[in-house]
Order: C-alpha cells, then structure tokens, then sequence
C-alpha cells in the first residue's frame, strides 16, 4: 500500500495552528466542538490518538487501552481525543455498541474531511483513513511528542503516559533530560562538558 505525506505537515518542535474538531462526548453522551485554541487557554497538554476507523479489530482494543489510563493522564493535566475521519454519528453507535468502549471517557473527535490528520501527517490517500498516530502538544501549542506507524499494529498507553509525565517534567526542569526508560522518581541527566563520554557515571553515581 502507497502512503502519500501531504507537503507541509507539523513538525516535532513546531507550533501547531488551530484547528476544531467536532466530537462525541461520551461523558455527556451528546456531541460537542473542541478546539486547539480552547485546550491551549486552559492549559491542557494535548494528546491526539489517530486510529484508522471505528467498527474495526485493533482500534477498539486501543481506545480501550487508553481509557484506562485517561484518569492518569488528565491528572498530569492532560486532554485525550482520539481522531479518525468517521463521523461523530458513527462515534456515537460504536460507543454504544461496542463493550470494548464501555470505559471510554474522552472525546472522540471527528475528521471526515482529512484536515487534522492531513496536518499531522498521518492521512492515507490511498484508504482516506488515518494512520496510527500519537502526538502530544505541550500547553503553549508545540508538538513534543511524534508516533506514527501503519495499521497492523496496536499500541501501549503505558508508553503515551511515560512521554508525558517526562515532557511535563521537563517542562518545569528544562535544563535536565530524561534518559531511557525514566520513569518519575528516576535520576535525570543535566548535560554539561564534564559529562560528555561519561553518562554511564552520572547515571550510576
């Protein structure tokens, strides 16, 4: 299968532009507006879960996944909106058809025409359906966090909140790193000239 990337698509580092996106709710179980621009004014690290289409095999597993770790998430001061071009409609009778869902609680965004998936890079011309994409956009609207790949495999929501528990870290220690598999608690790094060619000391010290 050919996979086309649009010419201009966001980038790790870059700003992302507004964009709305109509949803189901399920918390409300009615449907509602989001936009970047709202999220960004309450101060929301944003993380946008594109999957390929409701009604299918590996997306239920995956939403699923990630409900567990919603509340997780949004005590880090995090949003979730899971994304495919399915309409809000068809989001809604997954929902309720669907008892992978049952502990669904974020909004399930809706982008029929391609638009926001366009921008993030993960829209397939070739199926008119989104890759599967995890991207996390810090407060002031940049995109920390980039994960694309293709259809066939489902991903772990462990993972998503270990990305964002360091990035939100980081982002109030900004002259540390996190090294491999840091979880909270863990040692950083605060590079410096001293440390060029010996990490493995400033880690096991």
């Amino acid at each position: 299968m050919e996979f086309h990337h649009e010419a201009e698509v966001l980038k790790i580092g870059m700003e992302a532009p507004d964009f709305k996106l109509d949803v189901f709710d399920p918390k409300i179980a009615y449907f509602d507006e989001i936009t970047l621009e709202q999220l960004k004014q309450e101060g929301k690290w944003i993380v946008l879960f594109f999957y390929p289409a409701d009604f299918t095999f590996v997306c239920p597993t995956e939403l699923a996944d990630l409900a567990e770790n919603y509340e997780k998430i949004k005590e880090l001061g995090g949003e979730v909106i899971s994304v495919s071009t399915d309409t809000k409609f068809v989001h809604l009778a997954w929902h309720e058809s669907e008892r992978l869902l049952q502990n669904v609680r974020f909004p399930m965004g809706s982008d029929p025409t391609g638009i926001v998936s366009k921008l993030f890079g993960v829209y397939d011309h070739a199926t008119g359906l989104a890759l599967r994409g995890t991207f996390i956009v810090n407060p002031e609207g940049i995109l920390v966090s980039s994960e694309i790949h293709l259809y066939n495999v489902g991903r772990n929501s462990d993972e998503l909140v270990r990305k964002l528990q360091a990035n939100t870290y980081l982002a109030a220690h900004p002259v540390e790193a996190c090294p491999a598999k840091w979880q909270p608690g863990d040692k950083t790094l605060t590079p410096s000239k001293e440390m060029v060619g010996h990490v493995y000391e400033a880690i096991h010290e």
